[in-house]
């Protein structure tokens, strides 16, 4: 197996391990069968790369083997934001080569730096990521190595932007919304949210990501100014609080 290093992996703030910890603790609370878990949004930029990767940290610091699969043949930000460089020095390759039979799984499984956390990158931009995301090699994937992890984290493309989200969620056990404080509207949730609900897969929740604290009025006296810089709550019941009108 290949090795490569996420150059940008700098120490969390006491504020934003805490949230991870709120997160991962409701996830395993949503049950021992949520191994495989589809992060998405309704819109780009988001933090939903950013939550997928620091939450598969969390992860790793908890002794959980996690493997963390960019999706995103369309836009990814994983390589550039997180300037991987394989120690190899060979050029890195993902997803794209292997749904297009260019490489093999084992040639796309990267083992980082930290000591349970594993990654496959989305490899380059393809035309039709829609039909490389319905043939059956991404089913035997999900299928082949969904034993070998204790979570498997899927960053999928917003599924305001594109429908990969529900075709992958069909593969999933379980999914998450990534919703940006004072960006998507509640019905571009509740949109994103329907169109999971139709592939079948269980909503685990939601998180509020992005979240101004002093805006919110939310533990504003005792932590001040901007809580985290990616994190907010996770809520398991985000919906009984949105509006959809």
């Amino acid at each position: 197996m290949r090795e490569v290093e996420l150059l940008s992996l700098n120490k969390q703030s006491n504020t934003m391990t805490e949230a991870l910890r709120e997160l991962r603790t409701n996830i395993g609370f949503c049950g021992d069968d949520i191994k495989t878990i589809l992060f998405t949004s309704a819109l780009p930029n988001e933090g939903k790369s950013t939550v997928v990767i620091d939450f598969a940290r969390s992860l790793d610091e908890s002794g959980k083997s996690v493997l963390v699969i960019d999706s995103d043949m369309r836009k990814s930000v994983l390589i550039g934001r997180h300037r991987a460089k394989a120690k190899d020095g060979e050029p890195i390759k993902g997803l794209s080569h292997f749904l297009a039979g260019l490489s093999k799984l084992d040639e796309v499984v990267y083992k980082t730096q930290l000591k349970q956390m594993h990654i496959i990158f989305s490899g380059p931009r393809v035309l039709n990521p829609t039909e490389l995301l319905e043939k059956k090699y991404y089913s035997g994937l999900i299928h082949a190595i969904r034993e070998k992890f204790d979570y498997v984290l899927i960053d999928c493309a917003p599924l305001g932007a594109a429908i990969d989200a529900a075709v992958i969620a069909k593969e999933c056990d379980g999914a998450v919304i990534v919703v940006a404080q004072s960006e998507a509207t509640s019905k571009m949730v509740l949109n994103v949210r329907r169109q999971l609900e139709n592939s079948g897969v269980r909503i685990l929740g939601a998180v509020l990501n992005k979240v101004d604290m002093k805006k919110a009025n939310y533990y504003g006296k005792y932590y001040g100014g901007y809580y985290g810089k990616y994190y907010g709550k996770y809520y398991s019941e985000y919906y009984n609080d949105v509006d959809e009108e």
